[in-house]
């Protein structure tokens, strides 16, 4: 039996470092050097919320599935977007709407033997119950590709570049120092539909929904992947999607 929440404790925070911990780094290889052996740690743990799915099958809640959460209103109190270290946000859209606000998605992954679409669709519930609690207009963050060499994800990055690019006033730029050209082949060089296949499930699962990418990509050494800005209006999300997810107390 498989539940959803948000962290309310220390520990439940701890639990979802562990486990963003054993995916991140046992799993993927990424070196992080940052918060204690074990656990995938930073400061902005300390302001975001934490997505939580738990299977209580045993009787104790085992953390199977993370996201994290944070709002416009807590990141302009707290230094910023975790995104600000890749993607230049200055120009972004921020919310006119007082009641209203930006949500960044980040740190998300489930363990390996709950990686299903029962899984996937309880982090989503959390979250739409999320937005409609927190009257999110948009939502983004970073995505990823498994290994630092772009030219491995040639016709993948391509394929979003060509097929996905957000309008020039949603499309965040890499910055300078880190850009990396996405549309590294044309079009005509590359098939789509099998690129379109060989998408990561997460990215896939952002386009389903209306998501949108940004300009460049970005090598991210520690974490041993390539990233790539995704930006969805909650406003243009299906509301097929909204109605299968639905809200959750």
């Amino acid at each position: 039996m498989l539940s959803v929440r948000l962290a309310s404790c220390k520990g439940d925070i701890q639990a979802a470092q562990k486990l963003r911990w054993d995916v991140f780094c046992a799993e993927r290889g990424a070196r992080l050097d940052h918060g204690p052996i074990g656990l995938d740690a930073d400061p902005f743990d300390d302001v975001c919320d934490h997505l939580l799915v738990e299977d209580l099958v045993s009787g104790v809640p085992v953390v199977v599935g993370t996201y994290r959460l944070l709002r416009e209103s807590i990141a302009q109190k707290h230094g910023g977007f975790y995104t600000a270290g890749e993607y230049v946000l200055e120009s972004f859209p921020r919310s006119t709407d007082p009641n209203s606000e930006l949500l960044e998605l980040g740190r998300s992954c489930v363990a390996p033997a709950y990686r299903d679409a029962g899984t996937i669709q309880l982090l989503w519930r959390g979250i739409a119950t999320y937005l409609e609690r927190h009257r999110i207009s948009m939502m983004f963050g970073c995505a990823s590709f498994h290994g630092v060499d772009p030219d491995d994800h040639a016709d993948t990055l391509s394929y979003l570049y060509h097929n996905h690019l957000a309008p020039p006033h949603l499309r965040a730029r890499a910055l300078d120092r880190r850009h990396v050209e996405m549309a590294r082949l044309p079009i005509g060089g590359y098939d789509p539909r099998l690129a379109m296949r060989k998408l990561p499930p997460l990215i896939k699962g952002y386009l389903r929904v209306g998501a949108m990418v940004g300009d460049g990509a970005v090598i991210d050494e520690p974490f041993n992947t390539v990233d790539v800005f995704m930006v969805m209006p909650v406003a243009s999300i299906s509301a097929r999607y909204l109605g299968r997810f639905g809200a959750v107390a």
